[in-house]
């Protein structure tokens, strides 16, 4: 009898994570938070707690050399972990660089890498301490560890939220999906023309830069702190509005309302996805790559909140009864899915 086998798609990425190390119990005291939230938790009896996260860019799968410069893909891998430590409240102070490359490539290709890593280091006051390079037979593959602090016991993970909590996120969602999007379409009629084409990026400068040189939300953080703000659940919308929201309310176990004409949305988002034809809410609840910052904050701080610029307050936190759901216009209800990003989706 064949043993039974169990396809990675089917878990999906968050799903294989807890399958792989539910049999991971912490043991040493150091280890205050491990796997599951933006980055783990370590204490090793100072002021501060360390906060480490890492991650993996694979050619073909994250990025596309063909429109995407190599100077914006090392910025991008920076900023995309610095995302994660503001995501908890903390600074990122060091990354560690891994990179495997294939015969394709030439020293000047990795130069241009390192020249994007080297200028968000500079931007966000980071240290590349370390890493590791290899060659590669599958393309590009790009790992970052990067390492933050925080006060001690100020960490904001994702299980805090708690009913009648509002409901917040920074900047503007979907530009980036929508900014792909676009190149992806460039790519495609450049393709079929030769090497005279030039692609028509007027008018969509901002999704464009959103999709190739995102920012992270240091700013708001520090408006948060200056505020005395202490969110009571955050994470950075990397895989998309909806996923990040399923994310909080199962780590919280509470339910959430959020309503679609808060969903804040920049005038190029839309008016790619009216030339797309595509839906403007479904591109912003799904698209991913935004790293905005999600977070839920006390009632009582409600006021404080509504006062810094950038941060919109889409919905509040329900009982876990009532589920997770978006208010459309007309006052109906829509379940919330996690349809963004997932790498193991056929």
């Amino acid at each position: 009898m064949e043993n039974s086998v169990t396809e990675i798609s089917k878990l999906g990425e968050f799903g294989l994570i807890d399958h792989l190390t539910k049999e991971f119990p912490l043991k040493n005291e150091s280890s205050v938070l491990g796997v599951g939230d933006d980055a783990a938790v370590l204490d090793f009896g100072n002021d501060k707690e360390i906060l480490v996260t890492t991650d993996l860019l694979l050619e073909g799968i994250h990025f596309d050399v063909r429109y995407v410069p190599l100077k914006h893909l090392g910025y991008k891998s920076a900023i995309v972990n610095f995302s994660d430590i503001y995501a908890m409240g903390g600074t990122p102070k060091q990354i560690t660089v891994s990179i495997g490359v294939s015969s394709r490539f030439t020293v000047e290709h990795i130069e241009a890498i390192y020249s994007g890593l080297r200028t968000a280091c500079e931007i966000y006051g980071v240290d590349l301490v370390g890493g590791d390079t290899s060659a590669s037979v599958t393309g590009l593959v790009i790992s970052i560890t990067c390492i933050g602090e925080c006060e001690k016991g100020k960490e904001i993970r994702r299980d805090g939220a708690k009913p009648t909590d509002v409901i917040c996120v920074s900047g503007d969602l979907g530009a980036a999906y929508m900014g792909l999007q676009l190149l992806e379409r460039e790519n495609r009629v450049a393709s079929g023309v030769g090497d005279d084409f030039q692609p028509d990026f007027a008018g969509r400068e901002y999704i464009l830069e959103r999709q190739l040189k995102p920012e992270a939300r240091r700013d708001i953080i520090e408006a948060l702190r200056e505020n005395g703000i202490q969110p009571t659940a955050m994470m950075d919308v990397s895989d998309g509005l909806s996923s990040e929201l399923l994310h909080i309310c199962k780590k919280s176990d509470v339910g959430c309302r959020v309503y679609e004409d808060r969903i804040p949305i920049d005038y190029q988002t839309a008016c790619m996805a009216e030339e797309l034809n595509m839906n403007l809410v479904t591109a912003a609840m799904n698209g991913g790559e935004d790293y905005e910052l999600l977070f839920t904050v006390s009632l009582s701080d409600h006021e404080k909140v509504e006062k810094i610029p950038g941060v919109r307050m889409i919905g509040y936190v329900t009982e876990p009864s009532l589920g997770a759901a978006m208010v459309t216009r007309d006052g109906g209800e829509i379940p919330i899915q996690a349809q963004g990003w997932n790498a193991f989706n056929k």
